[in-house]
This record gives C-alpha cells, sequence and structure tokens, in this order.
C-alpha cells in the first residue's frame, strides 16, 4: 500500500518577525506567512476568508444556484455549511445581512431534516437546531430559540448510535458544546452532557479491552483513528467536557499512543489495519496484531 498523505512541509517553529511594516522583506511562502506579527497574520486571514465568500461566490455557488432549497441539509457537505460561513462572517464583519440569510438558510434545512434519524451536528438533525437557535438568538426572535431547542430535545440518542463524529454520540455531543458555548452553559444540563461523555468512555474501554490503548472504537468493523469516524474526532469532543481524573487520564493517554505511533512525517494512519501494514516484519508487529483482533 502506498503512503496516502501530503509531504509535512511546516517548520516546527517560526519566529514571530518584528513588525516593520514592510520595512524587512519576509520570506516567500509559507514561512513569510507565518512569521508575520499575529495581528497582521490574522487580518490577512481574515480577508483572505471574506475573498472566498464574496469573490468566489459560495453562497451563489450552493446556495443561489441551488434556488434556495436545501437539497442536501448538512453541514458536511450542504446548505447548512453555508449558513455556517455566513454567520461565522457576521460573528467578525457585523454584517446582518449575512445573519439574515444564514437564518433563512437553516429554515429551509429545518424542513429538509425533519423525521429523519441523523442526529449530529455535521450531518444531522441536531446541528441545523443547534445553529438554528444561536442565529435565531443574534436575530432575537426568542419564538425562534424556542422552536428549534423543542426540536433538539426531541433528538433521541439510543444505544445503537456509534461514538464517532459524523454520525455517532461524539456529533451530538459536539452539538449541545455549541449550543452551551452560544446560548448559555445551562442550555442542555451538565447531567446530560456528562451522561453522553460517558457512555462515549465506556464504549472505548470495552472495546480496548485494556489493549495498550486505554480507549478504542469501529466504524463498520475498522477500527479507525482519524477525525471522521475515529479516535482523533472522539477525543477532540471528549477534551471540553467535565470528567472525572481517570477518564481524563485514559483521554490523555489514548492521544499519547496515537503520538508515539505516528509515522516519520508525523502523520497519524487513519485506521489500525494501515498501522499493522507499516509494522510488518517489525518486533512490534505480533504485539499489535494481537491486540487489533481484540
Amino acid at each position: 500500500m502506498a503512503d496516502r498523505y501530503f509531504p509535512n512541509e511546516f517548520p516546527d517553529f517560526v519566529t514571530e518577525a518584528a513588525d516593520g511594516r514592510g520595512e524587512e522583506r519576509s520570506p516567500a511562502g509559507v514561512h513569510g506567512l507565518l512569521s508575520l506579527p499575529y495581528f497582521r497574520l490574522s487580518d490577512r486571514l481574515l480577508r483572505a476568508t471574506l475573498r472566498i465568500k464574496d469573490k468566489a461566490r459560495v453562497v451563489e455557488e450552493t446556495w443561489t444556484r441551488a434556488r434556495r432549497q436545501a437539497t442536501d441539509y448538512t453541514l458536511y457537505t450542504g446548505a447548512l455549511g453555508t449558513a455556517l460561513l455566513l454567520f461565522k462572517s457576521f460573528q467578525v464583519t457585523g454584517n446582518r445581512g449575512d445573519l439574515a440569510l444564514a437564518g433563512d438558510i437553516v429554515k429551509e434545512c429545518d424542513v429538509a431534516s425533519r423525521g429523519l434519524p441523523f442526529l449530529t451536528f455535521i450531518c444531522g438533525r441536531a446541528g441545523v437546531c443547534a445553529l438554528g437557535a444561536v442565529i435565531a438568538k443574534h436575530c432575537d426572535d426568542q419564538l425562534l430559540v424556542t422552536h428549534y431547542l423543542s426540536k433538539f430535545d426531541e433528538i433521541i440518542v439510543t444505544e445503537k448510535v456509534p461514538n464517532e463524529l459524523l454520525y455517532g454520540r461524539a456529533g451530538y455531543l459536539w452539538a449541545c458544546l455549541f449550543l452551551n458555548t452560544h446560548l448559555s452553559e445551562k442550555t442542555i444540563p451538565l447531567e446530560h452532557i456528562t451522561s453522553v461523555a460517558r457512555d462515549i468512555i465506556d464504549e472505548g474501554r470495552k472495546l480496548s479491552n485494556k489493549g495498550s490503548c486505554p480507549l478504542m472504537y469501529e466504524w463498520h468493523g475498522k477500527k479507525y483513528w482519524g477525525a471522521a469516524h475515529g479516535l482523533a474526532g472522539i477525543m477532540h469532543v471528549l477534551i471540553h467536557t467535565e470528567l472525572k481524573p481517570d477518564e481524563k487520564d485514559d483521554i490523555k493517554n489514548t492521544l499519547l499512543y496515537m503520538i508515539r505511533n505516528r509515522s516519520s512525517m508525523m502523520n497519524i494512519s487513519s485506521n489500525r489495519l494501515q498501522r499493522l501494514l507499516t509494522l510488518s516484519g517489525t518486533e512490534d508487529f505480533s504485539r499489535e496484531l494481537e491486540y487489533a483482533m481484540v
């Protein structure tokens, strides 16, 4: 199997240059960009992002040409992603036209997602309701806030739901955290968030079965390490929740396990099978193979 990743050309550290406002010529490329003083780098990234929204006609391509219909309502690949872009634009520019359009898009996503079983922030109903409630708050529409929150409360996380970020418990948990960040810390009760987080940890401990990695998860029979379906995405969500000391230790040691198993280019394999292939012929292979079969 060929290596499937882009070479990591980023330096480990770049010293911030003095703010000479063009008196000294910055190095070209990424190194020059990273050496800019923080506020200048931030301003440049902001302007580039707004150009993508306006000049690259993101809204026109993803919304207007779709006849203002949410044929794909998800944040991942659909109209809700455009709504989030517009909301982010409003946050940094104060453009209420962006906020109003974001609200209109979410309303269409609300209609398109009703009755569907998907429950995560990125690919499901929770994302529609969470973003809708936050946008409604900024529009001073309390009735609409109540509508979205009541629909969010109707979402049920069953035992059959997987644990990953794209379609599982971690993705639902991210929507809960989004609401508490942007509305109020008590919008979704801490007890509920803690309960979902502990369910995720308990499932990870069961599959790990006291292996070399404290927590492990499967997606369609594979033990993934990546962000969408695996450890990276799940750990990213869990570190934002209230946890017991032993739970924090399991998350910390899971991350350390992943770090220890990075490639020479500092990439992490997407799943355990790929990692085994890289270990084939080494003294670690038998131990890792035994653990992978757990």
